[in-house]
Formats: C-alpha cells, sequence, structure tokens
C-alpha cells in the first residue's frame, strides 16, 4: 500500500497533479465536466493506480462522468507516460470518492449521540451554564469543557 511505500505515495502525488492538469487543460469530453482529482492511491509495485475523483455541482455517482474518464484513461496514462519520466506508467482505473460523504455522515452520527436530549417542555437553553476555563495552580489554562471550578482551600500559615 502507498502508505508503507514512500516511493509509490511520492507517485501518487505527482500523478494527481499531472492528472488535474491534464484533466483541465487537455481532455475535451463534455462528459467529464468540473471533476477534481482528490487522491491517487499508487499500489507498492507502482502498476497500478487507483484515482479518486468528486464531481464538482453534483451529489453522489455519475455514470457519464465514470464512462468518460474510463475512455479517457489510455489519453491521460500516454501523457503521463510523457511527462513521469519512469519505466512503467501506472494502470488507471477511477472511484468516486465518497470519503467527504462518509466523514458527514460520521460527524452527523456524533453529533446525535452526543446531544443531550431535553425532557419534553424543556426550553433547549434550560441547564447550567458553562463557566470560564480556571487556571490551576501554576498558571496554565485548563479547558475541560463543562468544568465547574471547585474552590480549594487556602493553605494555613504555620505561625497560627
Amino acid at each position: 500500500m502507498a502508505k508503507d511505500n514512500p516511493r509509490a505515495r511520492r507517485l501518487g502525488e505527482q500523478i494527481q497533479r499531472e492528472l488535474t492538469e491534464l484533466l483541465r487543460r487537455n481532455v475535451k469530453d463534455d462528459r467529464i465536466g468540473n471533476v477534481t482529482i482528490t487522491a491517487v492511491a499508487v499500489t507498492g509495485d507502482l502498476r497500478t493506480a487507483k484515482v479518486f475523483y468528486l464531481v464538482f455541482g453534483k451529489q453522489g455517482a455519475d455514470p457519464k462522468v465514470q464512462k468518460g474518464l474510463e475512455s479517457a484513461a489510455g489519453f491521460l496514462r500516454n501523457a503521463l507516460s510523457k511527462s513521469l519520466m519512469i519505466r512503467y506508467t501506472p494502470t488507471l482505473s477511477f472511484e468516486l470518492d465518497t470519503s467527504i460523504e462518509h466523514g458527514v455522515r460520521l460527524t452527523q452520527l456524533i453529533d446525535s449521540v452526543t446531544k443531550p436530549q431535553a425532557p419534553a417542555g424543556a426550553s433547549p437553553t434550560a441547564g447550567p451554564t458553562p463557566t470560564e476555563p480556571a487556571e490551576d495552580d501554576e498558571g496554565h489554562v485548563v479547558d475541560e469543557g463543562d468544568y465547574i471550578p471547585v474552590s480549594v482551600p487556602k493553605p494555613r500559615d504555620e505561625t497560627e
């Protein structure tokens, strides 16, 4: 996997930059439109590259865009071989990037679990208000969310 192989990771980054320019300037297929290359995962043997993309302004998969990218794969691979100067140019496969949608869904699930459920008839603003961050003995600011400061007894003077 590219995470374990620094060369594969660097090659993936270079392919991403080159593909972005090629799609923007050289590919004239109307099916592709506004495609953003979000990531490229290159296998450890540097023979296969999975290209992740998003379509600007569209939700979900668009089969026309996928077909357009697949039909341009040969042209893109040929153009990459001229610019990358490597022995074997990876075979390109295209996949819709769902990581952003997945992240949004996870955030919504986490928010739904962490929000306190208000009882029926209670106002959503009722309850204790958060206090200002407290300072500990050494002057460091401590912020632990709904932190309620506890009064600390003063040290006794030994002269008493």
